[in-house]
């Protein structure tokens, strides 16, 4: 119940597509799209993503954080904003259980289907990296805030505001609907 799983096909080439129901709380509206329908905004899906890392230790998890991390909002902000959607955790509590992840072995990575292959020392360094970042950005927060992401108008994006960030950032929460 709340998770189909289809493979889509057309000739040789083939594709899996999941649906999945979400819990009503989000950051930020659903998207719709003319091709899939409603995804979820890019934001709500990286703090899912984080929240499935916390809950299981899959390669292609830890693979995505990564990805996300460099590419949409930092492992700090995301494990900030997590606690607001699932109370259940801590920004702290979320760190500890994402420092016990990534102790992966080549094999893991092998049944996912990657652009290039997987330097393991390259990810252990660069996730590292990323908890340590993580690390200061929650100490750096008022615990008031805890559950929130924080938006720049001068960037017009989700940021983790810090001692070379903008200075124009705002709390924003997420909320059901």
């Amino acid at each position: 119940p709340g998770y189909l799983r289809a493979t889509v096909s057309r000739g040789s080439a083939s594709t899996k597509v999941e649906w999945a129901h979400d819990s009503a709380w989000r950051f930020m509206p659903t998207i719709h799209s003319d091709v899939v329908g409603y995804t979820l905004h890019p934001i709500d899906l990286a703090i899912n993503k984080l929240l499935a890392l916390a809950g299981r230790d899959e390669a292609r998890d830890f693979v995505d954080i990564l990805d996300l991390h460099t590419r949409t909002l930092p492992i700090g902000a995301l494990c900030w904003a997590s606690a607001g959607k699932d109370p259940g955790f801590t920004p702290f509590s979320l760190l500890e259980i994402l420092r016990r992840r990534g102790k992966y072995h080549p094999e893991d990575f092998g049944r996912l289907n990657l652009v290039e292959p997987v330097d393991l020392p390259a990810l252990k360094t660069q996730w590292l990296a990323a908890l340590s970042d993580a690390d200061a950005f929650v100490r750096s927060r008022s615990p008031s805030e805890v559950g929130c992401l924080y938006y720049s108008r001068s960037l017009a994006r989700f940021v983790a505001p810090g001692t070379h960030g903008p200075e124009d950032t705002v709390p924003h929460y997420g909320r059901p609907g």
